[in-house]
């Protein structure tokens, strides 16, 4: 914390007051947005290469990177409004890198340059940088994780279920030998893979979920299902997008080990969803404390926590407001690109702002 406290120091030190030394007086939202950018470091992450010989020189792939930043901050609904108010206003322009009002690129432009960064993951690697950067030096006390819909503007993909073999099988019981083994179930797969295999195995393809609400209200919706691993303090630790129709337990186990490469924590808080023999002995694995609760079985009996425990286990809310924030104020309900790559950038773009915002507040607040 020191680190960003020094940061954080400098950018409303000298860089704001220059700032608003040029331009005006600046709003605080507009404030916001440059101590998120300076924190962020998106241009670090990429290389603006002087291009030689014919043709038009490229826009700068770093200015439109801090503009997505900049939407998700302002909270735009779409890329259009974000080409406008960048037009319209000289300080925002300013802030994202853009010199002159004929540097704006098209609407097409920051179209191509978004489908580039969400080939490269670039938004997930600058929040990876981020919360090692800042969050791996303090022990953090709590991971509540939880997954959120998303909904998306596609049709959804029809599940093809192969064929299986009809098979003729001889009368009375199998010789031993011919015994098929047992196969190990995702989760027990999972634990032997390391952290990308395991994200490798679960699905993005975009179709049908449902869910019952802790009010016990069931939906339906189309789209996709966003996990989070959220610390104390409301910060984003680790993110996995997968598509809507997945069970939230089978994403656990690799949100849990990308967490632990980047942080160290002590308590994992999940709900009914995660309860899991298997899930439990990882997280203690891990040296780790589960709090999770418990599930009714089909006898329809649900076991109680200890009251110590359930007091904890109060800390899970932290997921909620991270879903509630990433949704109202970045950018989490204006979804307007298709295909799993872009979902997840465009979310990790709001993830990314939502971060460094709760970061700064660490501080501030």
């Amino acid at each position: 914390m020191r680190l960003l406290s020094r940061i954080l120091g400098a950018i409303q030190g000298s860089l704001i007051p220059c700032l608003e030394e040029k331009f005006g007086s600046l709003t605080d939202k507009q404030k916001r947005l440059v101590e998120i950018i300076e924190l962020v470091r998106i241009e670090d992450h990429i290389s603006d290469l002087p291009r030689f010989g014919r043709g038009r020189p490229s826009y700068s792939r770093a200015a439109i990177a801090r503009a997505f930043i900049a939407k998700a901050v302002l909270n735009f609904p779409n890329t259009r409004a974000l080409v406008e108010a960048l037009q319209l206003m000289p300080s925002l322009r300013r802030i994202c890198g853009f010199e002159e009002h004929k540097t704006i690129p098209h609407e097409s432009v920051f179209s191509r340059a978004f489908s580039e960064f969400s080939l490269k993951g670039l938004p997930q690697n600058a929040h990876e940088r981020l919360v090692r950067l800042h969050c791996s030096e303090r022990l953090i006390g709590h991971i509540s994780r939880d997954s959120t819909e998303i909904n998306a503007r596609e049709k959804p993909t029809k599940k093809m279920n192969p064929p299986k073999p009809k098979k003729r099988r001889r009368r009375g019981r199998p010789i031993n030998s011919k015994t098929k083994p047992k196969t190990k179930k995702l989760l027990e797969r999972q634990i032997e893979m390391t952290s990308d295999e395991a994200r490798m195995t679960l699905p993005m393809a975009c179709d049908i979920g449902a869910k019952s609400s802790s009010k016990g209200h069931f939906r339906r919706w189309i789209g996709y299902k966003l996990h989070i691993d959220s610390a104390d303090g409301q910060i984003p630790i680790s993110c996995i997008l997968t598509s809507a129709s997945l069970h939230d337990s089978q994403a656990a186990i690799p949100l849990a080990k990308m967490s632990a490469e980047r942080v160290i924590s002590l308590y994992d808080l999940m709900d009914s969803a995660y309860d899991s023999k298997t899930i439990r002995d990882f997280s203690r694995s891990l040296g780790h404390v589960p709090i999770i609760d418990f599930n009714k079985r089909r006898n329809g009996i649900k076991k109680e926590m200890e009251p110590a425990t359930s007091i904890r286990y109060r800390e899970r809310t932290n997921s909620e407001r991270v879903n509630s924030r990433l949704k109202d104020d970045f950018g989490g309900r204006s979804l307007m690109v298709r295909g799993g790559p872009k979902v997840f950038a465009h979310l990790m773009f709001g993830i990314l702002a939502l971060t460094a915002d709760q970061l700064i507040r660490l501080l501030t607040v």
